[in-house]
């Protein structure tokens, strides 16, 4: 059985942007628990909300998933990433496909590199964690004589991984650029069953 903040996300997959009034006839609660649950959901980076304008009067609230809210329903992404991936290594350079991983982690550092700006290293270590973790990763960090060693408790490719270790240079070009250092800096140290772990040198 679902639980309500369950039937609260699966409304918003069905009746994207949907006002408060419609959440509580479509689950069956009262307005003031939708409340709740929306903030809640809200919290978790589940659930966004903006003002939209029907008609005259005042703007009023509407609710929709957020990417990461979307990503907690069953999809055929993985499967079609993976055929995607398959496809593109048969028929481009490997030095091709590698500059495509590179380009993707340098768009998405571009959004988060003005709050990294003026901050020490130990400072930007751990707001990397916390930007990580926006972007699905969990990470652990440790020393590791004199050097910092990361630790990929989780991963959001960790499926795709397995069978195209190539993306793993999305998650080291990542971490340099977040952390403003050569990518020569960042040293994949192994690929266990689990997951990858980086050691960083800032010198």
């Amino acid at each position: 059985m679902k639980s309500t903040r369950e039937k609260v996300l699966q409304t918003l997959v069905s009746n994207p942007r949907s006002t408060i009034m419609k959440i509580a006839t479509e689950v069956g609660i009262n307005t003031i628990s939708v409340r709740h649950h929306l903030t809640s959901l809200q919290a978790a980076s589940l659930v966004s909300a903006e003002e939209e304008r029907h008609g005259v009067g005042r703007p009023r609230l509407v609710y929709f998933l957020t990417d990461r809210g979307m990503e907690k329903f069953p999809t055929r992404y993985y499967r079609l990433t993976n055929n995607l991936l398959t496809e593109m290594k048969a028929s481009m350079p490997e030095a091709e496909i590698k500059n495509i991983f590179r380009k993707m982690a340098e768009k998405l550092s571009e959004e988060y590199k003005p709050a990294f700006q003026a901050l020490k290293f130990e400072e930007k270590l751990a707001l990397l964690k916390n930007v990580m973790a926006r972007e699905g990763y969990e990470l652990s960090v440790s020393m590791t004589g004199d050097k910092y060693q990361l630790n990929e408790v989780s991963c959001p490719f960790y499926q795709i991984g397995r069978e195209h270790p190539e993306i793993c240079l999305f998650d080291k070009s990542l971490i340099a650029k977040l952390l403003s250092i050569p990518e020569d800096k960042v040293v994949h140290v192994h690929d266990s069953e689990n997951h990858c772990a980086f050691q960083i040198s800032k010198s």
